[in-house]
């Protein structure tokens, strides 16, 4: 699902490479993933080569729950339809998540790529390639160094993100259950490689999926005026529900409304009676959200029978937004700022009017989600672009950034327990 860039004021790059925090070395983590890295960009090349619709992800889950197996996790494999979960560590211990997408899109590829889409018409073009192989990699560290776990970690391989289905599939499916935290990852083709983006609080937007159905009456083209053309009213539908949003809604709270496909008439001399128009409504405020499918059928139906048609309208919501807890993203800005460098962790100003159905996993637990920077030295085309190239230098940072943030976690629930056990335990240095 589409993420829009928003605007992002970058860091001056810094050259000076961190010491690992200690953490990080007395895991020996980061050797393993020097070693791992290889397979990593290998098994991301196999994924983009051989990319699967929403839903139909067969291949890939059984690509990844081999690969778990294979690295000593407990895999479940059919969750949420074609799902795939895993677990490792202490079973008593409090359980923390990670989630990862593995759909493509219906785009034709055009990177000229030497591991290209072998699938006409498909395309790993959001990067849920790169996703599924960070997953992997974090699997990868983990599975080598389960010592290390101070809680139990439950991956979730998600399919039909793009749908925006997948994780109410794995939700209701019972990949939540007893999750007390959830962390996620995105790329971002406008930071460059080595960068991330955090942010607290709103993320993503809330998202529908909207259908209007014009209704007119046909007549000959030569004589429009016996007739109601139904394409002359959509028309006015589409740029009359523009102009009513921005003079009949608060700017300070920005609503989108975009229509993506056009559909009506049957001749070019015969005057349509029925067009469909299929959109998405995007909006950061939950109330104003709340308010826009009354709101929107209203319009609609005035603007068609002021112009002598009739309207029929259904709004889907398709996602809530995706509501980062501070103190997560701060658990994650702080790992990525030793590991990195703080000039390599930006905090977005603006949340992103694209959506993310992340957010449905939140519905019974907290969770953060942070931003992978994928540009290359030559930049980096936007998500759903048909000549989308994320740069696999990519692929260490994630798997660092999420294998320290999950590895710190355990030890803050760690220490937590043993506060409330010791009160004075929280006071030692």
């Amino acid at each position: 699902m589409r993420l829009q860039s928003a605007p992002v004021t970058l860091p001056t790059p810094s050259t000076a490479v961190p010491a690992p925090p200690a953490d990080w070395l007395a895991s020996g983590l980061d050797r393993e993933l020097q070693a791992a890295l290889p397979e990593l960009v290998r098994l991301r090349r196999h994924i983009h080569r051989h990319p699967e619709l929403s839903g139909h992800e067969q291949q890939t889950a059984a690509l990844v729950a081999g690969e778990l197996r294979r690295w000593g996790w407990e895999v479940r494999e059919g969750v949420g339809r074609t799902g795939v979960t895993a677990e490792l560590g202490p079973r008593e211990a409090p359980l923390v998540a990670l989630r990862t997408d593995m759909d493509a899109l219906p785009i034709e590829e055009r990177t000229n790529l030497s591991y290209a889409s072998s699938q006409q018409g498909l395309m790993h073009a959001c990067g849920h390639d790169i996703h599924t192989a960070v997953g992997l990699g974090v699997a990868r560290l983990l599975g080598a160094r389960p010592e290390a776990l101070r809680c139990r970690v439950r991956l979730l391989f998600q399919p039909a993100e793009e749908t925006a289905q997948g994780a109410r599939w794995m939700r209701e499916a019972g990949a939540m259950e007893g999750v007390r935290a959830l962390f996620g990852v995105h790329v971002f083709p406008s930071l460059p490689v080595g960068i991330i983006g955090v942010r607290a609080g709103s993320l993503t937007a809330a998202a529908g999926e909207l259908e209007i159905e014009v209704l007119g009456e046909s007549g000959h083209g030569a004589r429009p005026h016996q007739s109601t053309d139904a394409i002359w009213i959509a028309a006015r539908v589409v740029s009359g529900l523009q102009e009513a949003i921005s003079r009949r809604l608060d700017p300070l709270h920005p609503v989108v409304v975009s229509f993506g496909k056009i559909e009506g008439g049957r001749a070019f001399n015969v005057i349509a009676d029925h067009v469909r128009l299929l959109g998405t409504v995007r909006c950061l405020d939950l109330q104003v959200h709340d308010r826009l499918p009354q709101w929107i059928e209203e319009t609609v139906h005035a603007l068609c029978r002021g112009h002598g048609g009739e309207a029929r309208v259904h709004y889907r919501c398709i996602s809530p937004p995706v509501h980062n807890a501070p103190a997560l993203t701060e658990l994650v800005a702080e790992a990525a700022e030793d590991l990195l460098g703080r000039q390599q962790v930006v905090w977005l100003d603006q949340p992103s009017l694209g959506a993310e159905d992340f957010a449905e996993l939140l519905q019974t637990t907290e969770g953060t989600m942070f931003r992978l920077g994928v540009a290359g030295p030559e930049g980096c085309t936007p998500l759903h672009s048909n000549t989308f190239t994320p740069d696999e230098g990519c692929l260490p940072v994630g798997v660092k950034v999420l294998t320290l943030s999950l590895l710190r976690w355990g030890e803050a629930q760690k220490a937590a327990v043993a506060a409330a056990v010791d009160p004075s335990a929280a006071r030692q240095p």
